[in-house]
């Protein structure tokens, strides 16, 4: 992510800051890239501590331990991390500005009944419930109710209180995969496969190789959703299609595909902003090259526009071959996301 990769370089900057007697001499810090980078995200998709806790926080149970007290804990620490590098990177450069990052997705119901209506709402809540806290700078009252039900309601410092309110995020961003579909608890619904989020299969809706659902309008609806919901700024950060790719005997893979799914998430993006007034900053696919996935831990779940020859065994050589999306890519970023055929 773009906190992850500017903090490299500036650890990277900072050596080279000890070693020269000119830096070392200006009194106070330095931060190399306070006048080169103005775009920070604070905590990667931040909701996935409930969903993935080792994954997303580095969380490991001990037997007998409440979970989900220790998740929510552990989220409260992360969102006044949060608010506190938000502070920080104001004081350092007035021009900074900072996001916070969730996995987003539109929660369906799969039915009109009400009761499949209420578990999507109920859903819904939950997955902007970090987003609330960083975006409006309090406890929404849905997670205090609940938490103090479930004898989950974080521990929190005097000063917490403040910090979350006084220094909130500038913008939202967050990645978009799929959309969900949830039914009432007993309905009997057919699991959706693949997925770290518990839904159910979308009869609406194809499937990738792992049973994530593609849904292009679903993102022009969550843009729609994040936007109302929060009125700022937003950033959709990661977006693309994992699939078994079969490369021919160059290394290259004719992955149209991958260019489908993409063109058409683009185009709802677009419609979001120029049909429905969504303040969008900017798009980022994922991911450039293929690498080990997070979600199913594989290498054969692809993602990139450039094929690696490592395979799930360890065989392979790493030689890198730029696959049609790449080249399909390159006209996409040329032309601003104006040529997409």
């Amino acid at each position: 992510m773009i906190a992850l990769l500017a903090d490299q370089k500036n650890r990277r900057l900072e050596k080279q800051a000890d070693d020269s007697p000119l830096l070392a001499a200006v009194p106070g810090p330095v931060y190399p890239l306070q006048d080169y980078v103005t775009y920070w995200l604070t905590f990667n998709e931040i909701n996935m501590i409930l969903h993935a806790p080792f994954m997303g926080a580095g969380i490991v149970f001990r037997e007998g331990e409440d979970e989900n007290k220790i998740k929510y804990q552990a989220a409260h620490h992360e969102l006044v991390a949060s608010a506190l590098a938000t502070r920080m990177a104001h004081e350092i450069n007035g021009n900074n500005k900072v996001g916070c990052m969730f996995a987003a997705g539109s929660v369906y119901p799969y039915s009109c009944n009400p009761m499949d209506v209420w578990e999507a709402l109920q859903t819904e809540q939950e997955n902007y419930f970090f987003v609330d806290v960083q975006a409006r700078g309090y406890y929404p009252s849905y997670a205090v109710a609940r938490l103090q039900t479930k004898n989950c309601l974080p521990a929190m410092a005097p000063e917490d209180g403040e910090v979350l309110r006084n220094h909130t995020v500038d913008f939202i961003s967050f990645s978009y995969y799929n959309s969900r579909c949830v039914a009432a608890p007993g309905s009997g619904r057919q699991e959706a496969e693949g997925n770290l989020f518990r839904s159910v299969k979308n009869p609406y809706l194809t499937f990738s190789d792992w049973g994530w659902p593609i849904d292009p309008l679903g993102l022009r609806i969550t843009l729609n959703q994040v936007y109302d919901r929060y009125q700022k700024p937003t950033f959709l950060v990661e977006n693309g299609f994992g699939a078994v790719d079969e490369p021919d005997g160059t290394g290259y893979v004719e992955d149209d595909y991958r260019i489908d799914y993409l063109r058409e998430h683009i185009r709802a993006m677009k419609a979001a902003v120029e049909e429905d007034g969504v303040d969008l900053m900017g798009y980022t696919s994922w991911g450039c090259i293929d690498l080990v996935s997070a979600s199913s831990g594989e290498m054969k779940k692809r993602y990139g526009f450039i094929y690696v020859d490592k395979q799930d065994d360890g065989s392979g050589t790493y030689a890198r071959t730029p696959k049609k999306s790449f080249y399909w890519y390159q006209k996409v970023i040329r032309s601003n996301g104006e040529e997409l055929d």
